[in-house]
């Protein structure tokens, strides 16, 4: 849901309140989130409840989630209630839509509910001809009875069934009280005094996933969530200022999952006046913001002060430039919080950036990710500035302009792809100046002097007064050929003289042309020290 039309009041007929005198008997209420009744994740929130012109008999206007509906709200020129989206909304008869059901219901319904024929039917896999093979569980009636034994569970799900509220803290404390990991989610809940209450009632619980469970904008009075580790907020209609309250009642909390929120903005909530203001989240190591709409590299950096935090997920934003401050405060944070310690560095301990699917298109973004001081897991793929169809840079030059990258783009690189990457970038960059001015050279290429040094790289020095074919030939390079194969020996070393240009497919044809392989696949290998390549006979 985003913030556009949660502003937008429930109406009925021509302006009026959604409620009607209908609605009490219906069972049903504007706000109350429902699902379709046999398709628990058909889910969407009632808006509307009472009846329709020109249709006989009580309504409920639903506005579902997936936003496959058949209008926005309106019909027949009468407005309703006003949707999310154009086509979002839908009429439906109460019969057909489910309050949802309990917690503890849910549980008994995910184990202790026996498989119908109809399920049992469906577990299958497919032969090699295509007809069905019937599955049998090889001990399915001990895994059942141990299921059984609730006491014993230290993980559940109850994903997808619909659970909309939850029993007396003392109930489900009786039936499953070691519980330590919960997956809630695709239900039907909205109160945080419904999660209050579960957190109260599982003194054990460390994993809770709330996702796609659409959560009310009320989260004041929320209760102190303090064995909460790990908490998955994904596509619930969050906005950051519930994230700040939130923070209050998390103090152990270590990962917080934001995902497809809709998120533009972080900033603390409204109601904290600045110079009261409190960093919390002590604990926190991995925030995971991929999917949202953040544009602004700006609002990042607001979390810049959170000294635990060691991941940091932005995949599929908006963001175009990255920058490291120099000079901090950082933009959004007070500054009597910086200067308590001179010590600290923004992003001090951030070790993973995930970058991907964003608008990144300059080098300089990239340059600045070498001042994080722990950065090593970085990811820039499916950005303009590593699309060479856009313009972008290869592998090899991200390679070399990121001097602290242990993985990039999901992939290690090893010492031996770091060392070949920064040679062939410093002769690319040799081989496309310009200018010898060396200012300008530090600022294109700020690593270029360091990797030159580094690897003992010479300036080329021309040769004067050389054109034509002597200038040609003092251009190739010169290697030698060893021939290895078990079928054919070891045959006489070649010394041949190449431009530097020839393709590895080019090489091998050359091969096999100088050692008369014909019809014979063939393998390269590379002797560095003296620029050998050997051609194995892999037939």
């Amino acid at each position: 849901m985003d913030e556009s039309s949660e502003k937008l009041p429930a109406s009925g007929p021509n302006g009026n309140d959604g409620a009607s005198p209908a609605a009490e008997d219906a069972g049903f209420r504007v706000g109350q989130r429902v699902h379709a009744i046999g398709n628990p994740r058909r889910t969407g929130t009632v808006r509307y409840v009472g009846e329709v012109e020109g249709h006989v008999g009580e309504w409920v206007g639903v506005d579902w989630d997936d936003g496959e509906g058949k209008h926005d709200g309106s019909v027949n020129g009468v407005r309703y209630f006003a949707a999310a989206g154009e086509r979002s909304a839908s009429f439906v008869r109460p019969k057909n839509l489910s309050a949802g059901i309990s917690f503890i219901e849910a549980l008994h319904l995910r184990y202790r509910g026996d498989s119908t024929k109809e399920e049992e039917d469906e577990m299958y896999v497919l032969s090699t001809s295509n007809k069905r093979v019937s599955i049998q569980l090889v001990g399915k009636n001990k895994v059942q009875e141990k299921l059984k034994h609730f006491e014993e569970l230290r993980g559940a799900s109850v994903s997808y069934l619909g659970v909309s509220f939850v029993e007396p803290s003392h109930e489900i404390n009786a039936l499953v009280p070691n519980l330590e990991e919960l997956d809630l989610t695709g239900n039907l809940l909205s109160k945080w005094q419904d999660i209050g209450s579960l957190c109260d009632a599982l003194p054990a619980l460390g994993v809770l996933n709330l996702t796609n469970n659409f959560m009310e904008h009320d989260v004041e009075e929320l209760p102190l969530l303090k064995i909460i580790r790990t908490l998955v907020l994904n596509n619930c209609g969050m906005a950051w200022k519930e994230v700040e309250i939130l923070k209050e009642s998390l103090p152990a909390v270590e990962e917080l999952h934001l995902m497809a929120n809709k998120l533009r903005t972080i900033m603390p909530a409204p109601s904290v006046p600045v110079t009261a203001f409190v960093p919390g989240f002590d604990n926190l190591r991995l925030i995971n913001l991929e999917d949202n709409c953040i544009d602004s590299w700006d609002e990042i950096l607001k979390l810049s002060y959170l000294r635990s935090l060691e991941q940091l997920h932005l995949n599929k934003n908006k963001l175009k430039h990255i920058y490291y401050p120099a000079n901090h405060p950082c933009p959004g944070t007070p500054n009597n919080y910086y200067m308590q310690d001179t010590s600290w560095r923004p992003f001090e301990n951030l070790q993973c950036l995930l970058l991907g699917c964003n608008e990144i298109e300059d080098l300089a973004s990239i340059d600045s990710l070498n001042s994080f001081p722990s950065l090593m897991d970085i990811r820039l793929s499916e950005n303009p500035i590593v699309d060479p169809a856009q313009g972008g840079v290869p592998r090899f030059v991200l390679v070399a302009r990121l001097a602290k990258a242990k993985i990039l783009n999901g992939s290690e690189v090893s010492p031996r792809e770091r060392k070949e990457s920064e040679i062939r970038y410093v002769r690319l960059v040799m081989a496309k100046m310009q200018s010898d001015d060396s200012e300008e050279i530090k600022q294109l290429h700020p690593r270029f002097a360091e990797l030159k040094a580094l690897h003992g790289i010479e300036d080329e020095k021309p040769s004067c007064g050389i054109s034509g074919p002597q200038k040609m030939a003092s251009g190739l390079l010169c290697v030698t050929l060893k021939c290895v194969g078990a079928s054919i020996g070891e045959k006489q070393p070649l010394k041949k003289k190449i431009p530097p240009s020839t393709t590895v497919g080019k090489l091998k044809v050359l091969c096999e042309s100088f050692f008369k392989l014909k019809g014979i696949q063939l393998r390269l290998f590379l002797q560095e020290e003296r620029l050998q390549f050997r051609c194995t006979n892999v037939a």
